[in-house]
């Protein structure tokens, strides 16, 4: 697919469409849901400790510590089917990874609110590289001044990637939806600094 930037300005978000093929998704799909030790994800908001429905796990070159929402998380060793996936996507990318944060939404009714992944730990401008698997999910952009919004629908097998000032000048959210039934698992690969 033709590398498009879906902003208009202010940073580079590339959706290169459905990279692997429905028997790949569906074997990592599987994988990733049995054999991650998936976890609740804590979050302090308004001083309130809470764990959220959707399901967490991160891994990493080493066991970087990784801080956001006041929470502490240590990265595991990859496993085969990561360290697979982490191929094929820098493949796409061009570029290379040493972490990546796997969310796991059980259905529509789990989403994330209007966030920016940018955390001092994290590569400035770098690149952030989005798989998704599973249930098919609307998701959005909004400029942080001009308040302008870009909507994608991502597919099961498919990679987005964020790159440049995108991080510092757009929010990203996945809407809740009650038409989404089935499951989706996101890992989003990135490149953490130790």
């Amino acid at each position: 697919m033709l590398e498009n930037n879906l902003l208009p300005y202010d940073g580079q978000v590339i959706y290169y469409g459905k990279i692997l093929q429905t028997e790949e998704t569906h074997h990592f799909f599987t994988q990733l849901m049995n054999h991650i030790p998936w976890k609740a994800d804590e979050a302090f908001i308004y001083g309130k400790h809470i764990f959220t429905k959707r399901k967490v796990a991160w891994f990493g070159d080493a066991a970087y510590a990784y801080e956001y929402s006041r929470t502490t998380r240590v990265a595991l060793q990859w496993t085969p089917s990561l360290l697979n996936l982490k191929s094929i996507v820098e493949s796409h990318c061009k570029t290379t990874y040493n972490s990546c944060l796997l969310n796991l939404y059980h259905h529509g009714e789990e989403g994330m609110t209007w966030h920016q992944d940018d955390e001092k730990t994290m590569a400035k401008n770098g690149s952030i590289a989005s798989l998704s698997l599973g249930a098919e999910r609307l998701f959005k952009f909004k400029h942080t001044k001009s308040k302008e919004t870009i909507n994608i629908n991502l597919e099961t097998g498919s990679l987005l990637e964020m790159k440049g000032e995108t991080q510092s000048h757009w929010w990203h959210a996945l809407p809740k939806s009650k038409k989404v039934k089935e499951p989706r698992i996101n890992l989003t690969f990135r490149n953490f600094i130790s």
